[in-house]
């Protein structure tokens, strides 16, 4: 047999397959699917508990930046995960939403995109700030004092948003 020739055992598993993947008769896809996708709960009590896990992991962002000195390099990726945690966070905060206030309070969700960009810029600079010499070090502990303090300005605007559109506090 040819190297590059299937034997003919693969192609019946093959055609088998292709076979099965319709039901006969109707030409309908296999029935068993993953189920879709829901969509989040939109009501006050899921808009307060994905703020809440907002303001949790800002919370976590800031412990990050405090501990990371004290794990060299491995501080920077500590402090990198937990920043994309908060971006996960809001994102699932946003996607409790209602439409109505999502249009009400587009300006406010704009701004406050665009600041969780700016505060990944820092990201950037501590990879600037190595590649022009300076230690990893000097670099982690300037990524961690603007990004803790960065964190703390962001999540008082995100406070102020939610009460603008209408996410109760408590």
């Amino acid at each position: 047999m040819h190297p590059r020739t299937s034997p003919p055992g693969k192609l019946i598993l093959l055609l088998l397959a292709a076979a099965l993947w319709t039901i006969p008769g109707g030409g309908q896809p296999w029935p068993y699917a993953p189920p879709p996708p829901f969509a989040p709960p939109t009501n006050p009590s899921a808009q307060r508990g994905a703020a809440g896990g907002v303001r949790a992991q800002v919370g976590w962002v800031q412990n990050a930046c405090q501990t990371a000195p004290s794990y060299g390099d491995g501080g920077y990726g500590n402090v990198w995960q937990q920043f994309q945690n908060l971006r996960g966070a809001y994102i699932g905060f946003k996607n409790t939403l209602t439409p109505q206030q999502l249009s009400a309070g587009a300006n406010e969700i704009a701004e406050l995109d665009a600041g969780l960009d700016i505060l990944q810029e820092s990201f950037n600079n501590y990879q600037e700030d190595v590649g022009a010499g300076q230690s990893t070090n000097s670099a982690l502990n300037s990524l961690c004092q603007v990004l803790s303090q960065a964190s703390g300005v962001w999540l008082q605007e995100f406070n102020r948003d939610c009460g603008r559109i209408g996410v109760s506090q408590f």
